[in-house]
């Protein structure tokens, strides 16, 4: 189902002639298909767009990432360029959840588990991804598990 979103949206923007979209929903499904090339070697029991939005993920937490260094490094274009493809690459991504509810969610799995301190942060944190994966940031839910088990 992402995919074909990603793939209808690429063509709306050769239609439309916006090049920069066009070539952010082309870095969007080259990285599709080099992890459905990943993918022929190894068994992924998750279904497809678990997959494609761990993908998208990684992509925007990249493009963050660069977008930082560029900034830093004074490269304000460069900066911009990658603040327009993460916005491209955001709109496929599900809506995610707030930091308020995902210290719920982590109070709830910190409970269930029996999780009392820094130990059990491994515990946890799997769980949380494995639940709720493609909801959270899982960057920020790592301070927010730190925070809740010290």
């Amino acid at each position: 189902m992402i995919r074909d979103t990603v793939k209808a949206a690429q063509i709306a923007a050769m239609k439309a002639g916006d090049k920069d979209r066009t070539a952010a929903t082309r870095s969007i499904l080259a990285k599709f298909k080099d992890k459905d090339i990943e993918l022929r070697t190894k068994e992924d029991a998750r279904d497809e767009d678990a997959i494609l939005i761990d993908v998208l993920q990684k992509m925007a937490k990249q493009r963050r990432e660069s977008i930082d260094m560029f900034e830093s490094g004074g490269r304000t274009e460069l900066a911009a360029a990658e603040k327009q493809e993460l916005a491209v690459i955001e709109e496929f991504l599900p809506a995610q959840l707030s930091d308020e509810e995902t210290a719920a969610l982590i109070d709830g799995i910190k409970t269930e588990l029996g999780a009392d301190g820094m130990k059990d942060m491994g515990r946890v944190m799997g769980e949380l991804k494995k639940r709720h994966g493609t909801e959270i940031d899982m960057s920020k839910a790592s301070a927010l598990v730190k925070a809740a088990l010290s």
